[in-house]
C-alpha cells in the first residue's frame, strides 16, 4: 500500500486524537497570522505616514539631525538648489525619484496679540504643491489619513496650524475648528497694546509695522517672532487659513506650514536663502539602499567641499524603529511559545501513536519494512497532520481577518489624537503567509522525528511480544 494512504488511514484510526492534534495546530497558526498582520498593518502604516512627511531619504548638513533642529542659520544649505538639480539630472536617481523637495525648519513665537495668546511653535517652510504630493505615496494600499496642506496655491504670507496651536491661539472660532475649547475672551478682539497682552514692547513694535497694512476685523491674523541668521529679531505677519489635525498631539500642538519663501525671508531676510534639508521620495522603499549609495557618491564627487550627509526615514523617525523592535520581539515570543506547545502536542500524539501500535510495528519489520519504511511512515503522518492544520488555520485566519477588517473597530494609540482602525493583513503580506505555514510543518517534523526514530529502532522480537 502507497506510504501516504497508509499514513492517512493510521490518523483516521484515532479521529479524536488527530483532531485535538488538528485543533492545537489550528489555534496557534491563526494566532500567529492574526498578530503577524497586525504588526505588518502597524509597520507598513507607519512606514508609509513618515515617508510621506519626511521622504525616504535627506540630503542634510552634518550634524543638523543630532544638534541644529533649533539653530537653521548654523545648519543651513546655500548650495541646496544645485543639490536637488544634480539628483534630478543623475541618470540612477533620476528614474527612482518621485518628489525632491527642499525644506526649511525653524523654530520661533508665534502670537495672536490681538486675543492677548501667544505659544512657542516649530515651524516648517516647504513647496506646497510637492509636499502635496508627497503624501499620495501609498506603496502598500494603506488607508491614508494624511490631509493636503491648504498652502497651495494661497497667498505668500498664508500658515496652516496644528489644531493645539489654533486652540492655544484663540483661534477656534475664527478657523471654526471643531471639538476646540476657548476662553470666551477669543470671541471679542481687542487692541494689541490691550492691558494685559503677554508681548514685550520691542516684540509689538514690531509685530506693529507688520500689521500696517492689515484689514481692521482680521482675526486669523498672528505675528511670528524669529531669530534671523545674524542674531537679530524678525517678525513676520501671517494669515492663518486653516487649522489641521496632524494625528500626533505632541506635534499638533507646536506645528505651523508656512511657504519656503516665507520663511527664508523671516530667517535671511534679503540674503541668499537656504534650506535645512532636502527631500528625496522614492517609487518603492526597496530602492532605498541603492538609492543612498548613489546619493552618498554624488554628494562626494560633485559636492565635495560641504559637510553634507544623507540620512533614511527611519533614522530621521526613531519611532518606527524601536516599534520594530518591540513588535518583532513580542511576535518572537507569541510564536516561540505557540511552537512549543504544537511541538510538544504533536511529540505526545507521535508518542502515543507508537506505544499502541508497537505489535504492528513488529509485524511490519518481520514483513520485511526496514527502518527507514517505518520511520517514513510517521513522518508522513505528521507532514499530513502539519499540511491539513496549515490549510486549516490558514482558511480560519483569513475569516477572522476579513470579520475585523470589516468591524470599524479602532483604537487611539499612545501619543497620538484621533483613532484608526484595528486592520489585519494576513493575505497581503506573503513573507509572513509563508514563513508561518512553513514554520509551523517544520515544527511538525521536528515534533515527530524523536518518536518516529524510536519506533523504527524497536526490534522485532520485542515489538511481537506486545502481542
Amino acid at each position: 500500500m502507497n506510504t501516504w494512504l497508509l499514513a492517512l488511514r493510521n490518523l483516521l484510526r484515532n479521529r479524536r486524537r488527530s483532531l485535538a492534534t488538528l485543533l492545537a495546530m489550528v489555534v496557534g497558526l491563526t494566532a500567529i497570522l492574526l498578530f503577524g498582520g497586525y504588526r505588518s498593518n502597524i509597520l507598513y502604516g507607519m512606514e508609509t505616514g513618515f515617508v510621506q512627511q519626511s521622504g525616504h531619504l535627506q540630503v542634510q548638513r552634518r550634524g543638523y539631525f543630532l544638534d541644529g533642529s533649533d539653530n537653521p542659520s548654523a545648519y543651513g544649505m546655500p548650495r541646496y538648489r544645485e543639490i536637488i538639480d544634480a539628483i534630478q539630472r543623475d541618470p540612477v536617481l533620476a528614474p527612482m525619484a518621485v518628489v525632491v523637495t527642499p525644506t526649511l525648519q525653524l523654530g520661533g513665537i508665534a502670537g495672536n496679540y490681538s486675543a492677548g495668546a501667544s505659544r512657542s511653535v516649530v515651524a516648517s517652510g516647504l513647496v506646497a504643491n510637492e509636499r502635496n504630493h508627497m503624501l499620495q505615496w501609498n506603496d502598500y494600499d494603506m488607508i491614508s489619513y494624511a490631509q493636503p496642506l491648504a498652502l497651495e496655491g494661497a497667498a505668500e504670507d498664508a500658515v496652516v496650524v496644528g489644531t493645539g496651536v489654533a486652540r492655544k491661539l484663540q483661534l477656534c472660532a475664527a478657523l471654526e475648528v471643531a471639538n476646540c475649547r476657548q476662553t470666551p475672551a477669543a470671541d471679542a478682539p481687542v487692541e494689541a497694546a490691550a492691558t494685559g497682552s503677554p508681548a514685550p514692547d520691542d516684540v509689538l513694535a514690531l509685530s506693529a509695522l507688520e500689521k500696517a497694512q492689515q484689514p481692521r476685523g482680521a482675526y486669523n491674523r498672528i505675528e511670528m517672532l524669529a531669530a534671523t541668521a545674524s542674531g537679530a529679531p524678525n517678525v513676520a505677519s501671517l494669515t492663518v487659513v486653516k487649522a489641521s489635525n496632524f494625528g500626533i498631539k505632541a506635534i499638533d500642538d507646536i506645528y505651523l506650514a508656512m511657504h519656503l519663501a516665507q520663511a527664508q525671508k523671516l530667517i535671511y531676510g534679503a540674503g541668499r536663502p537656504e534650506a535645512t534639508a532636502v527631500i528625496m521620495q522614492l517609487r518603492h522603499t526597496a530602492q532605498m539602499p541603492e538609492a543612498r549609495a548613489r546619493l552618498t557618491a554624488l554628494l562626494a564627487s560633485d559636492f565635495a567641499g560641504e559637510p553634507l550627509e544623507v540620512l533614511d526615514f527611519q533614522t530621521l523617525n526613531p519611532m518606527y524603529r524601536q516599534t520594530d523592535e518591540f513588535m518583532a520581539s513580542m511576535f518572537g515570543f507569541i510564536a516561540l511559545l505557540i511552537g512549543v506547545i504544537v511541538l510538544f502536542t504533536i511529540g505526545n500524539t507521535m508518542g502515543t501513536a507508537v506505544m499502541e501500535r508497537t505489535v504492528e510495528i513488529g509485524t511490519l519489520r518481520a514483513m520485511g519494512v526496514r527502518r527507514g519504511g517505518i520511520r517514513r511512515l510517521f513522518m508522513c503522518e505528521a507532514l499530513l497532520l502539519g499540511a491539513i492544520g496549515s490549510v486549516v488555520g490558514l482558511t480560519v485566519a483569513l475569516m477572522v481577518s476579513w470579520f475585523i477588517n470589516h468591524s470599524g473597530w479602532a483604537w487611539t494609540p499612545p501619543g497620538y489624537s484621533y483613532a484608526y482602525l484595528i486592520l489585519v493583513r494576513v493575505w497581503q503580506d506573503v513573507p509572513l503567509l509563508v514563513g508561518s505555514v512553513l514554520g509551523m510543518i517544520a515544527v511538525t517534523v521536528a515534533s515527530a522525528w524523536w518518536p518516529a526514530s524510536r519506533a523504527a529502532k524497536l526490534q522485532i522480537v520485542d515489538a511481537l511480544r506486545h502481542a
